[in-house]
């Protein structure tokens, strides 16, 4: 049977188009390899690229990647809206078909190892991959961001697992996890503190909505702010639940929800559920879309 697993690496690069199709020249036309989607953006500077294929296939195209990113993107000169701490900043493998979480987790540090041998990066393994309970969650690993990582991964609380911090490509969280939807909710203000209060009272860890983490993020270039997103477990949080509650919070600053955006790819389920809530559309199901069944 064959085995199929999604990799979702993230770039410091959402600038530079020449750089961005370089690195993606990493993964088209490699065996074993199906390049699903890239999305890119000024602000955040950063690139979300999605894979699924072979567990081998997609290894030996990241191996060239993180290749091709050492040699394009200098973390010394990197700014950005988003937080981040490498020039690959995260790479999580998601099962697809045939695989279970702890085969990806397998792979993940494999992939690791090989990186670090061929380019010489440094990685924590993080969510399903994570060597201690303080290292699951990304957002632990990432605080202090690239500029006080070196000094942070001296700490022995917070070694990193595979190689070291290096000045010029930062370091890479890596690991297994679940599928996640990465949804952001664009705001009619410019300001962000509002962005943010309206993020910690959207996302769990302030007691928010269970599988919702968020921050706030300025986007200067539009003139507006977003709350920006991760939904961890779709089916127990979906999407317009989350949009809704945004919609609630943001009316208490007396701003607007003005539009969202889907970063990279989302099950087929999580717009289902949209679809179902806002049209009333009574036990609405895939097999009713078109296009299942010409796929089939």
């Amino acid at each position: 049977m064959k085995k199929l697993v999604q990799c979702v690496p993230n770039f410091s690069e959402g600038r530079d188009k020449e750089k961005i199709e370089k690195i993606i020249d990493a993964f088209r036309g490699k065996d074993g390899v199906k390049l699903l989607d890239y999305s890119f953006d000024k602000d955040h500077n950063r690139m979300v690229v999605t894979l699924v294929g072979e567990p081998k296939g997609i290894q030996a195209s990241l191996v060239e990647a993180f290749g091709v990113a050492k040699k394009l993107i200098d973390m010394r000169k990197h700014t950005g809206q988003h937080p981040r701490m490498g020039a690959v900043d995260v790479c999580p493998f998601i099962p697809i078909k045939n695989m279970d979480v702890s085969e990806c987790d397998e792979l993940a540090k494999e992939t690791a190892k090989l990186i670090n041998e061929a380019h010489d990066y440094g990685f924590f393994f993080y969510e399903k991959s994570a060597s201690a309970s303080h290292r699951t969650n990304l957002a632990k690993l990432r605080k202090g961001e690239y500029e006080g990582m070196k000094e942070k991964t001296l700490e022995a609380k917070w070694l990193p697992d595979v190689g070291t911090f290096k000045e010029d490509t930062g370091i890479t969280a890596i690991g297994a996890r679940m599928p996640l939807i990465a949804f952001n909710v664009l705001l009619d203000t410019d300001n962000l503190d509002i962005a943010t209060k309206i993020s910690k009272n959207v996302r769990h860890i302030n007691g928010g909505l269970r599988f919702v983490k968020g921050i706030g993020i300025d986007m200067p270039e539009r003139g507006i702010t977003q709350v920006s997103m991760n939904l961890t477990d779709y089916t127990k949080t979906p999407m317009y639940r989350v949009f809704e509650l945004i919609k609630i919070e943001a009316k208490r600053y007396g701003v607007n929800v003005i539009g969202s955006e889907l970063i990279g790819l989302a099950p087929m389920d999580a717009f289902i559920q949209t679809a179902e809530y806002y049209f009333g559309i009574e036990n609405l199901d895939y097999n009713q879309a078109l296009e299942k069944h010409l796929m089939e």
